[in-house]
């Protein structure tokens, strides 16, 4: 199929872009890499594609005070190579399962929240880092808790005369370690089924707070305080039994001809105690060479 027809205007300020977007009937147009198979299949019309591309303001990715910023108009593939993203090793860990390279060459950070599907890697990885999402529109400037932003399967905080202007992930931090595993058909699919883990420790290396992200099992990203699950120990071992119970709360997503509820729980289960044993070393780890 063909696209509906749609205007195509290329602004240069952001101001101009909220102009474009006023009224609603616009779309932002960045990586392009979810929205124009959604235009060529007719599943959304837009009047006006709004092209962001061309405003400097939204084209940086920069270490500030409170994290790693990304603006959005920064492809997938450029925050891949740029050293100042070690500053978020979750980001390292994640992106090379975000598509395929020819498809981060294009995408965008902020594009992937946007888009919010609940399989996605990235939107997950900001829910558990509890990023911050900075959003523009007819009200001004507002910035939202990334678990906050996405509201549902393609569905998020923003209006349709809002931008993202930008998302911001906190800086890792002594005694933070990480996880990240997902379980897809194929690598650069979207995932069966997708566990993050930030385990952070105290200096005498006990567990003081541990949040986890599934993704691939519900609607949205789906972010628990795990902290208690290290009462039963600390390996992947002693941990299952908790991840095992977890599961059943978390995964809600129906069965498809890939995968039933309960092959995604099995998953989920596995790769949760995995990804949290994983990161408690990690955090170890960092503790002792910090």
């Amino acid at each position: 199929m063909k696209a509906a027809p749609f205007a195509y205007v290329r602004p240069a300020t952001l101001d101009d872009v909220l102009a474009e977007l006023a009224g609603g009937d616009g779309k932002v147009l960045a990586g392009g890499q979810s929205l124009v198979p959604v235009l060529a299949m007719r599943l959304g019309r837009p009047g006006t594609l709004v092209d962001i591309t061309a405003v400097p303001a939204l084209a940086s990715a920069t270490v500030e005070k409170d994290g790693y910023r990304v603006g959005a108009a920064v492809r997938q593939r450029a925050v891949e190579h740029d050293p100042a993203a070690r500053a978020v090793p979750l980001i390292g860990m994640a992106m090379p399962f975000v598509g395929h390279r020819e498809l981060r060459s294009r995408g965008t950070v902020c594009g992937s929240l946007a888009h919010a599907d609940p399989a996605a890697e990235l939107p997950a990885v900001a829910c558990c880092l509890d990023a911050r999402v900075e959003l523009a529109g007819p009200a001004g400037r507002r910035t939202v808790p990334a678990t906050e932003f996405v509201t549902g399967a393609m569905s998020t905080a923003a209006g349709p005369e809002d931008l993202v202007v930008s998302v911001t992930f906190p800086a890792a931090a002594a005694g933070e370690g990480y996880g990240f595993a997902e379980i897809a058909r194929r690598h650069g699919d979207f995932a069966l089924a997708g566990v993050v883990t930030r385990v952070r420790v105290g200096p005498g290396g006990a567990v003081t707070d541990a949040r986890l992200t599934g993704f691939g099992v519900s609607d949205r990203p789906v972010t628990r305080d795990v902290t208690g699950l290290f009462d039963a120990g600390e390996t992947e071992h002693d941990l299952r039994p908790a991840t095992a119970a977890l599961a059943e709360e978390v995964v809600d997503t129906g069965g498809d001809t890939h995968g039933s509820t309960g092959y995604r729980r099995r998953l989920f289960g596995v790769l949760a105690a995995r990804e949290l044993s994983r990161g408690l070393r990690r955090a170890r780890d960092r503790r002792e060479t910090a």
